[in-house]
Order: C-alpha cells, then structure tokens, then sequence
C-alpha cells in the first residue's frame, strides 16, 4: 500500500483547505524526507490555489519555502561530512530548506543545466503542482508522480535541490528566503548589484522588503524604495535602511525628478495598471528593469522610444539557481538578514491565507507546525 502523509489539501479553487491524507511520491534511493517544522506562505500559493495561472492539478498541496529536519536519507544521498554549511552533504537531524523547484533535467544536454542555471531547465519541476517523469518509458513524459508542497506534516522529494540551513538563521527567519528571498537576490547578484550602483525596488511587500534588505547588504551606494504612497516611509527607511523613498500617487512628476538615477529596479508589483513606461525613465544609460512579479494579466504596453532612447533592458527572473541559494544563504547569514516575519499555527492555514490575499502580512506569513515550532522557540526563536 502506498504512504500516506498528513497535510493541508486543496481540491478546488473555491473551498477551503481540508486536513486530510495525501500520497506522496514513491521513496527513491536519491530521496529525503523531512520533518516539515515552518512553511512560509508565498503569492504563488494564492495564485495556485484558485488557478489564476492556468488550471491546477487538484489535489494540491502548496507551499515552497519549507524548512525542516531530515529524518530519513536515500541510499544514494552522499553522506559525507563537509565545512560548507550550505551545500554539504545530508545527515539525519540536519536543518534542511527546500524552495520553489524541487528537480531539473541535470542532463549534459541541457544548457540551462550545465551552466548552473537549473531554475530555467525547460524540464523544471515544481515543488507543487507538477509531475516527475515518468522514467518506465522511452518518452520520458510528465506523467509521473505528483509533487506535494509544505503545508503538510512531512515532505519527501529528491536530496540534489535541498539545502542545509545556516545556524546563525532561525527557522521562521529561514522560510521566506526559500523562494522570496532568492527571487529577489538572484538579479541584484546577476546585474552587478553592489558598491558604486543604484537600485530601486518597487512595491514593498514580501518580495520588495527583501529587495530592499539584501541591496543594503550587497553594499549598494543608494538604495530606493518606491510605493504607491507614503504609508511604509518610515519602516522603509528607518527600520530596513532604504536611503530614499518614492511614493508615485503623492509625488507630481517623480519621472521627471527621478530621471536617469538607476541602476537597477527590481519590479515586484503586478497589475495592467502599473505604470511601466514612467519605471523605466528612472533607469540610467543600459540600465536594468528586472520583473519577479508574476500577475495574471498581460503587462501594460510600452513605447518603443522607451526602450531604444537609453538602451535600457527589460527581463525578468525565476527564482534562483541552486548557486544563488547557497550564496543568498550565506550573505544573510553573515549579513544578518532578517526577512519580517509573522508566525501562524498551521492550523490556521485558511485564515493567513486569506489574510495574504487582503494584503495584511507585514511582510510574510510563516506557517509553524504547532510541536515543532514549540522546539524551535526552545532553541530562543522567540523573538521574531
């Protein structure tokens, strides 16, 4: 008979998760399981669960910043004690994360593969509603077993996207950073961002809070925090160290004023109604437009002039490598990046989310499952 795990499952897009059983994967010899003890709620989670981006595979399991302990290792799993906190191998009662892509192809054929950039592998596994392949067949297709998020009492999936968590990180602390963390850090460290640069980071929430943490602790000359209004002025700041703060519904003519000062802006906002065309007049000559927003509807159209007249780019990011991780890791760890945090029973799993979905989270949920997180506050987690 096939394993049963324990968690918070969703069958349609108008129903309330139910606590209920759920089949996981079949163990395999590169597999882990884990202890699941925090799970961070993310947007995307919101976004599958009422399958704003395309129809889910109901039953679903979300949650993809999960943190845990390893209670059962894989015969293949390398084992071999190392220094690296981060990418060391796996031992039983290691303080593990897992994040939004839980496998890639890992084929020498593949180029995202190869160059350390298994987040754009076209054969990308999902930690939640996704499929491993089928490997009993020569198609090898997506029809194997489903994969079940962090909402749950336990987690099972392969060993080669897990990371050891650094002690200088609590757990509550450690959740958010498993995929809004590192989709934030992943293009500060990929276009440049660092001593001598400007970055903006645009709209401040789950994402941007981050942004604007993890530019302060790269070393960015002039960090910006850019809002609506001027509500989250003082916690941009004074509390998260932003050097200055734009609130675009309360300042008449901020593209003008602003023209020309950045380096880089990290997008986290979405809507047909941003103001796009007005964000990138703020970039310098070859400046960056990075988008981690992922909305449901079309962007909003763009002059051609606004591109071509500076030679600006306009991208986007997924999450992150495994690469970015453990580096994303490190400089939170000894940086002190503290993603803020409000910790929720698991139990109460459809109130945060409903919470999440009016825009209540100062700046992220963290679901704590009740007997772990009691261990955790032991080890003097008490004061996020």
């Amino acid at each position: 008979m096939p394993d049963q795990f324990h968690g918070w499952v969703s069958h349609s897009p108008t129903t309330p998760l139910t606590f209920t059983t759920f089949t996981p994967k079949p163990f395999t010899p590169t597999d882990i399981e884990v202890q699941i003890t925090h799970c961070g709620i993310c947007g995307t989670d919101l976004h599958t669960l009422r399958s704003g981006w395309g129809p889910t595979d109901y039953p679903c399991v979300v949650g993809h910043e999960i943190i845990g302990i390893v209670t059962r290792i894989g015969s293949a799993v390398p084992t071999t004690p190392s220094t690296d906190t981060t990418s060391s191998p796996l031992q039983l009662g290691d303080r593990v994360g897992i994040g939004a892509q839980t496998l890639s192809c890992l084929q020498a054929t593949c180029i995202a593969c190869t160059s350390g950039r298994e987040n754009y592998c076209p054969r990308m596994i999902a930690t939640y509603n996704s499929r491993y392949l089928d490997l009993s067949g020569n198609n090898k297709s997506r029809t194997g077993p489903k994969t079940y998020g962090g909402f749950a009492r336990t987690w099972r999936g392969p060993a080669s996207f897990v990371f050891k968590i650094p002690d200088a990180i609590p757990s509550a602390a450690a959740a958010p950073l498993l995929c809004a963390g590192v989709t934030v850090f992943s293009p500060l460290r990929k276009y440049g961002a660092g001593p001598g640069k400007t970055v903006a980071v645009v709209g401040i929430g789950g994402l941007g809070h981050l942004g604007i943490l993890f530019a302060k602790a790269l070393g960015c000359d002039r960090v910006i925090g850019i809002s609506r209004t001027g509500r989250k002025k003082q916690d941009v700041t004074e509390k998260m160290g932003a050097d200055e703060f734009l609130a675009t519904e309360e300042e008449k003519g901020w593209e003008r004023r602003w023209a020309r000062t950045v380096d880089v802006m990290i997008c986290t906002v979405d809507g047909d109604d941003m103001p796009l065309g007005k964000y990138l007049r703020l970039l310098k000559v070859e400046g960056t437009f990075v988008l981690v927003g992922a909305p449901e509807t079309p962007l909003p159209r763009i002059r051609a002039w606004e591109l071509i007249g500076k030679g600006v780019t306009v991208t986007g990011s997924n999450v992150g490598s495994r690469d970015d991780v453990r580096e994303m890791l490190r400089v939170a760890a000894e940086k002190g990046v503290v993603p803020w945090v409000e910790r929720r029973p698991m139990e109460e799993v459809n109130g945060a989310l409903r919470d999440m979905e009016a825009g209540r989270a100062r700046f992220r949920y963290v679901l704590e499952n009740k007997k772990e997180g009691e261990r955790e506050r032991k080890r003097g987690e008490s004061r996020l």
